[in-house]
């Protein structure tokens, strides 16, 4: 008799445990689908033939970011289809860490880039950059062209050669970019 009584405590014991480790993972990994699902994902594709750095948005939207046209750096080794993934793992990185609070162009050892900061008034340096740009460029022209909300909205993306030469200090804010990017 008290063999049988161990068998059923034992059995009953056995399903509670295996009902609650399947509902463990089932919530896991449910958990790790939402927050995936959430987080903006930044990475190198294509648009029409060009290397391109892309953001899938939080409701799955894929946005293009900055089409990489320009052979300039190739000299150094970097082709397009290099510099796209080196900078879009360099955007996925600045949004993982939170400081791609904003998009601020600046200086840098003498040369013109673009930085991801978590404030505003954060100077570029070499953990902050996203890239860098041709010598001699204007920094706040390219990036207000790079992050035209309404160019990128309407589905025209700026080529990253750069822009007009407005005078004027921009520092993009990133999350309303992206807000307002799929609207």
């Amino acid at each position: 008799m008290k063999l049988g009584m161990s068998s059923q405590v034992l059995t009953w014991s056995v399903r509670v445990f295996s009902i609650a480790t399947l509902t463990t993972l089932a919530t896991t990994a449910t958990l790790n689908q939402l927050t995936y699902a959430e987080s903006p994902t930044f990475y190198c594709g294509k648009s029409n033939g060009v290397p391109t750095t892309f953001v899938r948005t939080q409701d799955g939207k894929n946005l293009p970011v900055i089409r990489w046209v320009s052979d300039y750096f190739s000299g150094t080794g970097l082709t397009p289809q290099q510099r796209c993934q080196q900078v879009s793992r360099r955007f996925q990185r600045s949004y993982d860490h939170d400081t791609l609070k904003h998009i601020k162009p600046g200086m840098l050892k003498g040369q013109p880039v673009v930085c991801a900061v978590a404030e505003k008034n954060a100077a570029c340096t070499d953990t902050t950059l996203l890239f860098t740009l041709k010598p001699g460029s204007d920094p706040d022209a390219t990036a207000r062209q790079l992050f035209d909300r309404r160019a990128l909205a309407a589905g025209n993306v700026t080529n990253q050669i750069g822009g007009d030469t407005s005078n004027d200090s921009v520092i993009i804010d990133f999350e309303a970019y992206l807000y307002f990017s799929k609207n």
